[in-house]
């Protein structure tokens, strides 16, 4: 049965993961055809058609968007446009929306490149307020803002807003909104459905969950809008190669499997953490005990991969690295392998030097824990 046809809306996500975005099947073509590297396309006469010029457009991305599309938003019309990073995904919607004289509402506690973006908005003349995500404190500087920027799960703090309550004081205000949907992914959580005009997502996280490749999308419903974030796109030159686009949806065919475990492997450790004397600040969204649990269980349909706790100072912490054997000591999250890091040593993020972001990936659960238990163990002998 063509792609095009099944009622997308109504698959499983395992389903639509693995036939998201893939073409109709033609007689000795694969399923998912390779990368095109094309800088230019045959062109002759008039310029008409899909394929113009490597940085408009190109056949590969096109499938990849479909695929977005349809995880982000199923059975609905709706605009993607894939970008070579998050960081350029998440520029082009800020600076193809705002213009000078116009106010954005950030979140105060985001992902740690977010004070960049707004230096660069306010040399642009562009005004920027700050508030934290949780306890939907972001209400309360919306008054005359062109765009709300909302970032939920925060990064890497774990909070939770909520989502419609903040979309619809938003709208009511004539405000846009756009929702970093990185650390949940589609399959966590759906913004536009929740009221949002942009879902936005670093797809080196979690949707590809491999570590290899960098990616970033936009998905928005409004043809102008998509059409506005896809110019800036277009201006900057700031696209996916061929081969990262194809990696990438290739990548999504196991991304219901991969983030069901991950998932399961983050809420373990969470609660195997949840007694131990040395963590305190411990932050999952799918803890019963976590402050943000109940507005993240009315919007999320899973809680991520990643937890954040703190050990006792710098030094417990780097012990505590030290000793994991199955964790690798790296930046970034949402891998089929687990990760942890000591967020402070960035200098970025308003976090404790003990600070540990840890992103749970696809190992066997028991290993997992037993290993960071033991690693937690060790580092207070060591101490």
């Amino acid at each position: 049965m063509p792609t095009d046809r099944l009622p997308t809306d109504r698959l499983g996500d395992g389903t639509r993961a693995v036939r998201a975005g893939l073409p109709e099947p033609v007689k000795n073509e694969p399923a998912l055809p390779g990368p095109v590297f094309a800088a230019h396309f045959h062109l002759p006469g008039d310029v008409e058609g899909p394929y113009t010029y490597g940085r408009d457009t190109n056949p590969t991305w096109t499938l990849l968007e479909r695929a977005i599309g349809e995880l982000e938003a199923p059975g609905e019309d709706v605009h993607t446009i894939v970008f070579a990073s998050g960081m350029a995904a998440i520029s082009a919607v800020l600076l193809s929306q705002a213009r000078t004289g116009d106010t954005v509402v950030l979140p105060d506690d985001g992902y740690q490149a977010l004070p960049l973006v707004r230096e660069q908005l306010e040399a642009y003349g562009i005004r920027v307020r700050t508030a934290p995500t949780g306890a939907d404190a972001q209400l309360t500087v919306l008054d005359g803002a062109r765009l709300l920027w909302i970032e939920t799960p925060s990064n890497p703090g774990l909070d939770v807003c909520d989502v419609r309550r903040l979309a619809d004081a938003a709208h009511a205000a004539g405000a846009l909104v756009a929702v970093d949907n990185t650390l949940a992914t589609p399959l966590g959580q759906r913004p536009l459905q929740l009221g949002a005009d942009f879902s936005v997502a670093s797809g080196t996280k979690g949707l590809t969950g491999h570590g290899d490749l960098l990616l970033g999308y936009v998905v928005c419903r409004d043809p102008e809008r998509a059409a506005q974030v896809r110019r800036w796109r277009k201006i900057v030159g700031a696209i996916p190669g061929p081969m990262e686009a194809w990696l990438a949806h290739r990548s999504l065919a196991t991304l219901q499997l991969r983030t069901q475990r991950q998932w399961t492997n983050a809420l373990a450790v969470a609660e195997a953490l949840t007694d131990r004397a040395e963590v305190t600040g411990l932050r999952y969204p799918g803890l019963a005990t976590d402050p943000s649990h109940k507005t993240a269980a009315r919007q999320m349909r899973g809680f991520g991969s990643v937890v954040s706790f703190t050990l006792p100072d710098r030094a417990h912490a780097q012990r505590f690295l030290a000793a994991l054997l199955l964790v690798e000591d790296a930046t970034s999250f949402g891998g089929v392998r687990s990760t942890a890091e000591r967020r402070g040593r960035w200098g970025g993020d308003d976090v404790p030097e003990g600070f540990i972001r840890f992103s749970a990936g696809a190992e066997d659960t028991e290993d997992l824990v037993a290993d960071v238990l033991r690693a937690i163990d060790l580092a207070g002998q060591q101490g």
